[in-house]
């Protein structure tokens, strides 16, 4: 289908604005996010948003801002009029919320709308009809008044594409929970058909944040997510870090199916960056369960001429200068709040707020397995739990313990307790608690001051090889271990390919593998750390997560997915009936071990069971 051709001419003011009305209103939570951005800039500390019809028919924000004089409010519906900007310095460095002087006109180039303002030098405040431009004076406070009727009324086609009431809602109300969680210091109030649906008052104090992600997100959302704090070293001219990264990171059990509580700001203005987003979930990438998102409300502090917000009409995208940096710096900053095992945490929260536990041994000695522990004085040292050799028929029964801070070695079973404190921590105060038995050869039962620990000893000792072979691998190499008979098994066309091709990298990861034969290789060194694993079936699985790397950048691109999978293999297995001993060794490691409460493919290594919690299955107290 051919069209006559028409002479190229200027398009009227009036379709401009509805174009550019188009490109900034979506529905009326754009409406909605624009004029909070507004009163926010103006200085608002309370604002009120109403609505009629999930903001379809009406739309009220309410400020009590600086107010707009008499003489600007007509400037202000005019297209690209503002104060927020005067210069292309000041757009290349913005600050504010709003900046275009595209949000007024466009809105009300499809829509009914007046302006109510006073500023705190006027006697009265002063109305602007938008349609007629009359300006009259009226009463108010001081702060600012926006009143939207009837949105899409001049482009009815537009209209039809809203959604119901419900759902319009619903995005108004995450519209305005956005700005709430970056400015605790306003009040925000949401009404709809004259009933409050939402209202979140203003924090103050040291913890202002921390209890406004409380108020919007829930006080789950606070007690399951740790504190975020990175500065990068690099600094501006005026001293302050180039890049600082503050928030909140939920903790891998409070991961969610839907991506639906990850927030991530940008000098204070909510954005969907793919830079940001893919920084964050890097950060879980090993201590997540399968497709599960993470949750998180993340802050991200830089120079506003290092990053471009002009990018996008709706100014929800951003263009950084330097992505690298901010990516590593989200990167680094999640991972490092991610990192300390919670155990501590939990054990000293307890102390902090709970009575002595019922049923706790009466004694400060206990007896296990011939071996007497002293609670006062004495705490089981580190164990190097996977560097081991075994001579009797269960591999653990001869570990080899790396140095303590004091140099003592671990006890035999015919010695007795050093006297010498050898952990910080206080005598009973293991946050893992002391191992009771093992349970049909999976799980490790432990007595905390909590009450039950309940640990996956393969799920937890994975982690810990897997911790161990990451920080060797960051130092240096991989310490390996030559094989006295070399292991070789009947290899395919491929794995022979990728094991001559990935020599080196092989040789970085620990491990030998070299033909014996055209269809034969040979494992002649394995890390030092798997030395008690299946040769066999580890020089396969990583041949396998070779195969679907290019060989240059190997180590780079699959260091982490390599190194659980060798960890996978090298972990103690089920069935493993472990001694107390090297059941305490183990819960030892984990409570020194980063990451250690998931293992590597992100399934939790333990569980608390409390007391209350096991007297209320009994009944006790009832």
């Amino acid at each position: 289908m051919t069209f006559p051709r028409r002479p190229i001419r200027e398009l009227p003011d009036e379709l401009i604005s509805q174009i550019a009305a188009g490109e900034v209103v979506e529905r009326p939570a754009s409406v909605v996010r624009e004029l909070v951005d507004n009163a926010l800039d103006a200085g608002a500390t309370q604002v009120i948003v109403r609505l009629l019809a999930g903001g379809v028919r009406l739309i009220v924000v309410e400020d009590d801002g600086f107010g707009i004089p008499r003489e600007e409010l007509p400037i202000a519906l005019r297209r690209h009029a503002t104060s927020k900007i005067a210069s292309l310095q000041d757009l290349e460095a913005v600050g504010t919320m709003g900046f275009r002087g595209e949000a007024l006109a466009a809105i009300n180039s499809i829509a009914d709308m007046s302006l109510l303002s006073r500023t705190a030098d006027a006697d009265h405040a002063w109305q602007l009809d938008g349609r007629t431009g009359e300006l009259k004076a009226a009463a108010r406070a001081r702060g600012t008044s926006v009143e939207v009727r009837e949105l899409f009324y001049a482009t009815p086609a537009r209209r039809k594409f809203l959604k119901t009431d419900a759902t319009e809602l619903a995005h108004c109300i995450e519209a305005v929970r956005r700005h709430a969680l970056v400015r605790p210091d306003a009040g925000f109030a949401i009404w709809h058909e004259g009933k409050l649906v939402e209202q979140w008052r203003v924090c103050s104090g040291g913890s202002a944040h921390d209890q406004r992600l409380a108020d919007v997100l829930g006080s789950d959302f606070v007690t399951q997510s740790v504190a975020v704090h990175y500065e990068s070293e690099a600094r501006r001219f005026d001293g302050q870090p180039a890049v600082r990264v503050w928030g909140r990171a939920g903790i891998p059990d409070a991961a969610r199916s839907r991506a639906d509580q990850q927030f991530a700001y940008v000098n204070g203005r909510y954005v969907r960056d793919k830079v940001l987003t893919h920084a964050a979930r890097s950060a879980y990438e090993d201590v997540l369960h399968g497709h599960r998102q993470p949750v998180y409300a993340l802050y991200v502090e830089i120079d506003p001429a290092r990053v471009d917000v002009n990018v996008h009409p709706t100014k929800i995208e951003v263009r950084f200068r330097d992505s690298r940096e901010v990516h590593q710096a989200v990167r680094y900053a999640t991972e490092d709040a991610l990192a300390p095992p919670r155990a501590s945490l939990s054990a000293q929260a307890a102390q902090d707020n709970t009575p002595a536990v019922v049923g706790q041994p009466s004694t400060d000695e206990f007896s296990s397995s011939n071996q007497t522990y002293a609670r006062q004085g004495w705490s089981q040292p580190a164990i190097n739990f996977g560097a081991y050799r075994g001579s009797r028929a269960s591999d653990f029964e001869a570990m080899w313990p790396a140095p303590s801070a004091a140099g003592s070695p671990i006890p035999s079973e015919n010695s007795s307790p050093p006297a010498v404190q050898i952990n910080s921590l206080q005598s009973g105060a293991w946050p893992l608690g002391r191992a009771l038995a093992q349970l049909q050869g999976i799980y490790v039962l432990a007595e905390n001051t909590q009450g039950l620990v309940i640990v996956d000893m393969h799920a937890a000792h994975e982690r810990i090889v897997y911790e161990r072979l990451k920080s060797q691998l960051n130092s240096a190499c991989i310490v390996s271990q030559p094989l006295l008979i070399p292991a070789t098994f009947a290899a395919t066309p491929q794995e022979v390919a990728v094991a001559e091709a990935n020599a080196d990298a092989l040789g970085t990861l620990g491990l030998e593998i070299t033909p014996f034969s055209p269809k034969t290789l040979a494992v002649r060194a394995v890390p030092t750390s798997l030395a008690q694993g299946d040769a066999v079936e580890l020089a396969r699985s990583v041949l396998a997560e070779l195969a679907q790397h290019e060989a240059s950048t190997v180590i780079q691109r699959a260091q982490n997915e390599l190194l659980s999978t060798m960890a996978c293999h090298g972990a103690v297995r089920a069935n493993r009936r472990l001694t107390l001993d090297e059941m305490n060794a183990l819960l030892r490691q984990m409570e020194e071990t980063e990451r250690s409460d998931q293992c590597n493919h992100g399934r939790p290594t333990w569980r608390q069971i409390s007391v209350r919690e096991l007297d209320a299955l009994f009944l006790r107290g009832r």
